[in-house]
């Protein structure tokens, strides 16, 4: 997730959602580049107990003086933990996710818009909310501390995996004490990876190479196995799109030439502007090369969702959408 998913070309709306998803480091253990071989049974979820002190998985220490009622959220990992919560954001800067089917819909112009852009937030507009907590991204909301810490605490959250997202949705279930909201999400998420496998094992669909990529302004990047959701699709499909490294800059910045060499067979894409990737590679000989573009299977995927949910809830709506498109 970026401080980024990075090419500094892209426009600023494609930069912001490309920062959330490189933030963060290598992936664990469980991202596997092809899909598991044996499928275990979804085990049950277990409640937490409320805490208005914890250390998140990541080693931050967060203490409140109390249950939070109000929390901004500058990150719509925020915003998709505390619907699956049964809560809701006072304030948010996830207006386009809110406002999709699977979260708020037509609600979503209830939650306040903070004003300014991606890492760039107005503090007066935060502070204004009178928060308990404003959740952001680590890399890029740091510099919001000072201006504040006076008001309320700033938890800034680092989610490259699946389990990530999953460890952050308990911690914020201890703070506000809705550990049977937060079991139950997590059991729906741990069902439908588990469903997404099965079928994918059962279809032979664990063996399609997919890639998870974005573009715009001429500008591609894909989003490899260290971030979301590039790491959750690399638990069902054949997913060999490991960080090039190098920093922000370079990590995800594949080029043509080294997605024909994967050669994926089926390929999402979020894209930033008025036209689509697809379209604007369309004469490009290299492009139309691979085995996805030949079979007329590559898929627009909604940035909202792809690029900034982050949470159970958008895995599970992502997971939906992927195995289905695949078994196509």
């Amino acid at each position: 997730m970026p401080p980024a998913r990075a090419v500094p070309v892209i426009a600023a709306v494609a930069a912001s959602l490309s920062l959330a998803a490189a933030c963060g480091t290598a992936a664990e253990d469980g991202a596997e580049a092809a899909a598991p071989s044996s499928i275990a049974p979804v085990a049950e979820a277990t409640p937490v107990e409320p805490s208005l002190s914890i250390t998140d998985h990541a080693g931050t220490e967060i203490t409140l003086a109390a249950v939070p009622e109000r929390i901004v959220c500058l990150t719509g990992l925020c915003d998709d933990i505390l619907l699956e919560l049964g809560l809701r954001p006072v304030a948010s800067t996830s207006a386009d996710l809110l406002a999709l089917d699977g979260y708020l819909g037509e609600q979503a112009g209830e939650v306040e818009t903070i004003g300014g852009g991606f890492g760039t937030e107005r503090p007066e507009d935060i502070v204004r909310q009178d928060p308990d907590l404003v959740i952001g991204l680590a890399g890029v909301h740091e510099q919001l501390a000072p201006a504040l810490e006076a008001h309320a605490p700033l938890w800034n959250l680092d989610a490259s995996t699946y389990t990530d997202s999953i460890a952050y949705l308990r911690d914020l279930a201890r703070l506000t004490g809705r550990g049977e909201q937060q079991a139950a999400a997590e059991q729906r998420f741990a069902t439908a990876l588990t469903d997404a496998r099965q079928r994918a094992e059962q279809r032979g669909a664990g063996e399609l190479t997919v890639l998870s990529m974005y573009g715009g302004v001429g500008t591609i990047g894909v989003d490899t196995d260290e971030v979301l959701p590039g790491n959750l699709l690399a638990q069902v499909f054949h997913y060999p799109w490991p960080s090039l490294g190098g920093g922000f800059e370079t990590a995800q910045a594949y080029s043509v030439e080294q997605i024909l060499a994967e050669d994926p067979d089926v390929i999402f894409i979020q894209s930033f502007g008025d036209a689509s990737v697809a379209e604007e590679y369309a004469d490009d000989p290299v492009w139309n090369q691979i085995t996805a573009v030949r079979d007329d299977r590559v898929y627009e995927v909604d940035p909202a969702l792809w690029g900034t949910g982050r949470g159970t809830r958008a895995m599970t709506l992502i997971l939906d959408q992927a195995i289905d498109q695949a078994l196509q």
